[in-house]
């Protein structure tokens, strides 16, 4: 999850807001503009189709992942096809924040599309993926929706205290820490699953197997990962340093 508002001052002169730059503002009259064929294709930088990218990845691997439900459950390739998609959601999510900052241009929309990415790509699609190798009972479905849930809340809380300014920058404005662990963390449960799959424990062979079989409550347990993670991604008390 890269930021991508502003830039900080060397002390001496006041700090400059997003809605200052010249790119924003042109980008703003485009987008604010009632004429013109193209406007929106306009408004956008580079480092905003870079994170639309991020975004084509994560709806990229929903689709494989529905693809795998509707075919032959010993045919894993779609499966694959899923996880493998994700690394490269996490790729063009650092790609888009290192182009901002290399041409100088960042915005609003930039950060809002940023953080939709990364809901679709490290949020939405791991927990489609989870569905989809086998956490299917209706609790899975309660615990897997707050696990993207809390992504949905943590990617809302850091556009909010980025822009306040309530968290501590360094020299080149870039915050100098976490609240909660990012969204792309997820990338971890990404390469559990995908050790499962290799390992031929999906479906009915998913570790850990399934409580209350039968019944209301039935689940498998392994799904709370899903919940201790999504849990972490919200805490207020855990500082992740940023790299």
């Amino acid at each position: 999850m890269s930021k991508r508002t502003g830039s900080a001052n060397n002390g001496a002169a006041p700090k400059t807001s997003v809605t200052e730059e010249p790119s924003y503002n042109k980008q703003k009259d485009l987008l604010s503009s009632a004429t013109g064929h193209f406007s929106l294709l306009k408004a956008l930088h580079m480092a905003d189709y870079i994170t639309e990218l991020n975004g084509a990845c994560g709806i990229l691997s929903i689709f494989s992942s529905l693809r795998y439900c509707l075919g032959d459950p010993s045919d894993k390739a779609n499966l694959y096809i899923a996880l493998a998609f994700l690394p490269f959601g996490l790729f063009f999510d650092f790609m888009d924040g290192r182009v901002a900052r290399w041409r100088k241009k960042s915005s609003m929309m930039g950060q809002e599309l940023d953080s939709l990415a990364d809901l679709i790509s490290f949020g939405l699609a791991p927990a489609c993926v989870a569905f989809t190798i086998g956490l299917r009972t209706t609790l899975d479905h309660v615990f897997l929706a707050v696990f993207v849930l809390c992504g949905l809340t943590r990617l809302a809380r850091f556009n909010v205290t980025a822009s306040s300014g309530n968290i501590p920058k360094d020299a080149s404005g870039k915050a100098s820490y976490f609240e909660g662990t990012p969204i792309p963390t997820t990338l971890g449960l990404d390469a559990m699953m995908a050790y499962w799959v290799s390992q031929g424990w999906v479906l009915d062979q998913v570790p850990g197997g399934v409580w209350f079989e039968g019944s209301a409550l039935e689940f498998h347990p392994i799904v709370a990962l899903f919940l201790v993670h999504g849990c972490l991604m919200c805490s207020k008390t855990l500082h992740v340093p940023k790299p």
